[in-house]
Parts: C-alpha cells; sequence; structure tokens
C-alpha cells in the first residue's frame, strides 16, 4: 500500500475568508531545477516572486517569471463567479474570489482550494512537474448537476518574461501569440515558447496588458510596489461531475496535456519518497505529522547543477525566492535534507560537484546569478564541507568515496594552517584561526550597509574555531580508518584545544563571541557560541558546555530558534523589518533564525543527556508549519513576541537542521527506551 500523504496543513473559512490571513499563508512549490511556483491562500500576488512559473533560464539560476496567474471564473449561465482575487495600486480588491473559498489544505506539498457557491463545490489543484519547467492547473466539480446544467469554467492566462527579482512595465514586451483550439503559443523575449495546452479546453489568443497589480509585501520591504502582466489569452473549459479538468505550462518541447497522470505521477513521487523515508529510517516509522511534512519539503531545495566539465551536478538551493546555491547553506543543510531519508546517492553527489570548486582550501560562497565567476568570501564554508563529509560516511559508511576525497579534504586543513585568503590562517601562538579585514564578512553573519559589513567579526570568531577544531578530529578519525597517517591533525587538534580556552570568559557568562579583534575580545552574547557544544567534536570540557548552553538559554532562546545578540546589547534590534538598509542593519543584531534551535537542543541534548527534554524544544517548529511559508520554516523571526516570520518563506537549513536534529534525538531517545525495556526484563 503506498505511503499516505500527510493532510497536516488545513483551513476552513475562518482563515480562508479573512484576506489578511489567507495572504499571509503563502504555499510554495520547487521543480529540482532551480524553478519554483507560489502564491497566497487567497490567490492575490502580493510579491514580485508569487507566480505559477518561474523558470531558471540558466540553471539554476537566471529565474525568469513566465506564467504569473490564472484569473478563472466559473459560468452558471446565468450568473459568472469569479474565482480569483486582484489587489490594485489604488488599494481597490476586486474581485473577492477568496470570499467563495470554503477551504484549503496541502495535499502533501500540493496546494488544493475546495470552492462552495450554493449548491456547486469546486476544488482547484496547482503542482509543478519535477524535473521540467512545467506547471499544471487542474479543476474537479464535486457537485453533481444535470448535464444541460454543467457550469464552465474560462481562465485568462497572465504572463511575463521578466526577471523574478524585477517588475515590468506595461507594454514591456510584445510576444508572438498563436492559439488552436487545445494549445496556444507565447513566443518570449529569450527565444523560448511558453506553451500552453488542455486536452478539452479551447483557447482564443488576447494580447492586453493587465496594469497596476498592487504588492504590499514588496511595500513592505521598502522596493517597488507594483506590477503589470500581459494577458496571453483565455482558455474555456468545460466542468463535468467527479472529472479533473485542467491545461498545462510549460517551456518543455513536448508538454503531456493528461494532466490526471500528471498528478498521479506527482503524488506517487511525494508518496514514494515518505514511504522509502519510513520503511528505511527507523526514527521516522512513526514520526509525527509535522516531520514527515518536512521529510516533503526537504527534496525542494535539491537541484540540478551544470558543472565545469558539462556534466550534471547536484546542489542545494539555500532558499526560495531569492537564493540560489550557496556553499555555507549546502553544507549545513546536506545532512538533513539527504541522510534521514537515505537518499545517499544525492548527499555523495552534492559532495562531489562542490569538490570541483576547491580552490586553495576554500569552497565558493555563492554563484552570482548574472553568470560570473563563483565568490570564495566564507570562511567556515569549506569546515562545514568537512562536517557534512564526516555525517554522509557515518550515514552511508562510503569508504571509498571517502578515499577518493580524504587527501581533498586533508588539503583544505592545510591551507587553513598554513593561510589562505582574506586573512584565513592558523594563529600559531594559540593554534586558532584567524579572518577577515576590516571591511570583510567571512562568516554566516556576513550582510553589509552601505559597503561595509554590520558585523564584521575580524579576529578569531568562536565558530569558526569551534568548525576549526572539529574538522581536525574528524580527519583524525577519517585518517585511522583509511590507514592513514593521522599526524599532523592529532597535534594541530591538541593546540586548538588548548588554544580554545582563550574563549571562555571568567565572569561565567559563556564565551567570547572573537577573539583578537581590531579592539580586543569581544564580549556579545551571540548565538555562534552554541556550536562549541552541539558540533560532533567539542574543544570543550563537561562544565563549559553547560555554562554556554546555559546562557544561551537565558538570553537568547525563543520558542522558534535563538536571538543573534543579547537583548540588553544596546545595539540589539528587536524587528527584522522596513527597507533593505533597515533590513540588513538588523538581520543579525537581534533577530531569531531558525537554523540555530535544532543546534541549541543537540547542545541541550549533549550537556543534559535527556533527548526527550531537547527534542519537545523543536516542536514550536511544527506549529508554525500551518503558518507564513506553509508546510516550511521560515528564514528568521523577530526577536520579540509574537515573533512575527520574516525573511526567506522557504530556507534549506531551516527545515534541515530541524529535521536532523529531531532524528538524532530520536534515534538517542529510542535508545534510551530501548535500554529501559532491557532493564525492566
Amino acid at each position: 500500500m503506498e505511503q499516505a500523504l500527510p493532510q497536516l496543513i488545513h483551513f476552513g473559512r475562518e482563515v480562508c475568508n479573512n484576506l489578511e490571513q489567507a495572504e499571509r499563508r503563502e504555499w510554495w512549490l520547487a521543480n529540482s531545477l532551480g524553478g519554483y511556483a507560489s502564491g497566497t491562500v487567497a490567490g492575490t500576488l502580493t510579491r514580485r516572486y508569487h507566480g505559477l512559473l518561474v523558470a531558471p533560464l540558466s540553471p539554476p539560476l537566471g529565474r525568469a517569471l513566465v506564467f504569473a496567474k490564472a484569473d478563472a471564473i466559473l459560468d452558471l449561465g446565468d450568473r459568472r463567479i469569479p474565482l480569483h482575487t486582484n489587489r490594485w495600486a489604488d488599494g481597490a480588491i476586486e474581485p473577492r474570489g477568496y470570499l467563495h473559498l470554503e477551504s484549503f489544505h496541502l495535499d502533501g506539498r500540493l496546494p488544493v482550494w475546495r470552492y462552495a457557491i450554493g449548491e456547486v463545490r469546486l476544488e482547484a489543484r496547482v503542482w509543478l512537474e519535477m524535473g521540467a519547467n512545467t506547471v499544471y492547473l487542474a479543476w474537479r466539480l464535486l457537485s453533481r448537476h444535470a448535464d444541460d446544467a454543467l457550469p464552465r469554467l474560462s481562465v485568462r492566462l497572465l504572463v511575463n518574461a521578466r526577471d523574478h527579482h524585477g517588475q515590468s512595465a506595461a507594454g514591456a514586451f510584445d510576444p508572438l501569440i498563436e492559439a488552436s483550439r487545445n494549445e496556444l503559443s507565447v513566443v518570449l523575449p529569450q527565444g523560448v515558447p511558453l506553451r500552453f495546452r488542455s486536452r478539452c479546453g479551447r483557447f482564443t489568443a488576447d494580447k492586453t496588458w493587465i496594469e497596476r497589480f498592487d504588492l504590499p509585501v514588496e511595500r513592505a520591504r521598502g522596493l517597488p510596489d507594483q506590477d503589470n502582466h500581459l494577458c496571453a489569452g483565455e482558455v474555456d473549459l468545460p466542468l463535468y461531475s467527479g472529472e479533473w479538468v485542467g491545461l498545462v505550462a510549460s517551456l518543455e518541447t513536448d508538454p503531456s496535456p493528461y494532466f490526471g497522470e500528471a498528478l498521479r505521477r506527482r503524488q506517487f513521487h511525494d508518496a514514494s519518497l515518505l514511504r522509502q523515508a519510513k520503511v528505511q529510517s527507523s526514527c521516522l516509522a512513526d514520526a509525527p505529522a509535522w516531520i514527515n511534512q518536512l521529510v516533503l519539503t526537504a527534496c525542494a531545495f535539491l537541484t540540478e547543477r551544470p558543472m565545469p566539465d558539462g556534466a550534471r551536478g547536484t546542489s542545494v538551493i539555500a532558499g526560495y525566492p531569492w537564493f540560489g546555491d550557496w556553499g555555507r547553506d549546502t553544507f549545513i543543510a546536506l545532512a538533513g535534507l539527504t541522510l534521514p531519508t537515505h537518499r545517499h546517492g544525492e548527499a555523495r553527489r552534492i559532495l562531489e560537484s562542490w569538490a570541483a570548486y576547491l580552490d586553495a582550501g576554500l569552497l565558493p560562497n555563492h554563484f552570482p546569478e548574472n553568470g560570473a565567476l563563483p565568490e570564495y568570501n566564507s570562511a567556515d564554508a569549506a569546515l562545514w564541507y568537512i562536517e557534512a563529509w564526516r555525517a554522509y560516511v557515518a550515514a552511508s559508511h562510503d569508504h571509498a568515496a571517502l578515499a577518493r576525497h580524504y587527501h581533498a579534504l586533508a588539503d583544505i586543513l592545510g591551507h587553513y594552517a598554513r593561510g589562505t585568503r582574506h586573512g584565513i590562517a592558523m594563529d600559531p601562538a594559540d593554534g586558532l584561526i584567524r579572518a577577515g579585514t576590516v571591511d570583510s564578512q567571512l562568516t554566516w553573519m556576513d550582510v553589509r550597509v552601505e559597503g561595509r559589513p554590520v558585523t564584521p567579526r575580524m579576529g578569531k570568531p568562536v565558530e569558526l574555531n569551534a568548525l576549526w577544531f572539529n574538522a581536525l578530529m574528524i580527519l583524525v578519525d577519517f585518517a585511522r580508518l583509511l590507514g592513514e597517517e593521522p599526524e599532523p591533525f592529532t597535534s594541530l587538534a591538541e593546540q586548538a584545544k588548548q588554544g580554545f580556552r582563550r574563549f571562555v570568559r571568567a565572569d561565567g557568562a559563556g564565551l567570547y563571541d572573537v577573539l583578537d579583534g581590531p579592539s580586543g575580545d569581544d564580549p556579545s552574547v551571540r548565538p555562534n557560541q552554541v556550536f562549541a557544544v552541539s558540533l560532533p567534536h567539542s574543544p570543550l570540557d563537561a562544565e563549559v558546555q553547560a555554562a554556554v548552553t546555559r546562557v544561551v538559554g537565558a538570553r537568547l532562546l525563543t520558542s522558534y530558534g535563538l536571538r543573534t545578540l543579547d537583548p540588553s546589547d544596546p545595539a540589539y534590534r528587536p524587528r527584522y523589518e522596513g527597507d533593505v538598509p533597515s533590513r540588513d542593519a538588523a538581520y543579525h543584531q537581534g533577530p531569531v533564525w531558525a537554523w540555530l534551535l535544532p543546534h541549541y537542543a543537540l547542545a541541550v541534548f549533549r550537556v543534559s543527556g535527556d533527548a526527550a527534554q531537547a527534542q519537545s524544544l523543536l516542536e514550536p517548529l511544527g506549529d508554525h508549519l500551518a503558518d507564513a511559508g506553509l508546510g516550511t520554516v521560515r528564514e528568521l523571526f523577530d526577536a520579540e513576541p509574537p515573533h512575527t516570520p520574516r525573511g526567506a518563506p522557504v530556507q534549506a537549513w531551516s527545515v534541515a537542521c530541524a529535521l536532523q536534529a529531531w532524528c538524532q534525538l530520536e534515534q538517542a531517545r529510542k535508545g534510551h527506551a530501548h535500554e529501559s525495556d532491557s532493564h525492566d526484563h
């Protein structure tokens, strides 16, 4: 029997007919190529990134909005009922199709709307074809009607051809549009035809610009808040009780109009993924619904990346809608996205794909969307890469792959010890890694305002050195596993461990955030110190680990993650809001980051040994899945209640770290349960 898809997310009229609540909640889909689709429960466009098909024209980047919206009108013979909703720049909301929504739910990851107008009941669905720039829209009449009284549906097709970060002026492009009975084609300026097909629908062409859509989320972000889209045509669809009708829109050469088969294919893909995870992973066998939801969501971040030699590599999209594949994010997220679900092959392909970009011991921080050369301005991505290899080898026992890449991993640490770009080098006096220049931003707290880093952290950052010690100990283990000589890693690790004592504050308030900076040692209480406890190899003794965890819990812990700065600090910013400079200035100065909560939970477990207590810290993230980005975890939150979700609606490391930590703690909890059972017997 196929694994049932989770039905965790479900709303009735109390949310669907409340525009503020229905717009707050967004659905997001991905296609494994870097493309996506997104929108609100209400059906409105509130972001420039909302659309039914945003396709990567230079995978996985170069993303363009090509199919913006499908505005449906239900024809009941004597009445025409708009099922769509639009916001306009003059403040009008017209029509108000959201008032006909009886419910909304996610079927696994797929959004499902149900409309009720008197005795008429209608269901609508949207999904992306995996591995293709193709979106399907389907409707099904749920109520029964006499053959001579069957409703019809007319759907207006709004297209675009802009970069997904931009906006379009009316008349921005003038495409060739051709329509036949069952197909409509729009030749985009990029030279690619966008094809619409339907087996039962009748298409008619149009070329009318629909102007001044209002985008309130962009306005709140201090960005241009209007957009315009081209109505390329309309499709008229007959409705039959209990039967699916619909259309496909695609940049592929020959998209299949058999949407019933396409829906079953997508549902089978998701159900098989979940079934495989539960069969192969004991920790997921009886996981709660919110963890099942994260298992499906994890798939959204894995993507293809063309390699320099022309081969197809695998990578991780850091978040939707505005991130591509970032080195640091990829290796923080890799274990959670692939290992709990036993997707070992994809984990290995990610690790080996990125190996091609190693240079002077560093990995790219990110790949620019404009096709420019990758940027290597990250001091920690290569150390997270080594930690990802540790997790992969521990889960897969793939010693052959490790043997192929062992010397490259050792070379990373050699470059760190000898010195490489951006002042990254080991200080021979204490065995710690220093990094940075006055104007650089090399750690995960990397935002700049007016060209200057907000949190420069020049010197010896605490998490960089926790990662350094962890990586050295991993290479000791790898060397022994492969019969290699563990020196000099053993000596370097011992020196780093002794040097790490310098981070311990004499006042008992945890660890310094940075040592030997331009202004000396930085005592700011930040969450970065938690990695000295949560990583597999800690340079701290048990007493200091407990003190660090206690300080982080008392000053930084919230329900959804850790604050990035102690609220008593004069630089503390409790909210992430306003225009771009305002948000950037606050980014790491207080707002809560969700990916840090799982690391805190692992630190609690290490200190207390209580897996159930540590695991319970993650439960609020399960509640969050029904808010903001549905079925997923937001990038960050305001630092003070009600902890409004902010930043990217869909963030890889937020999802991955929660999934990985929950599974790790579940294994520990079950292990303790089995031990208790054996004592009882």
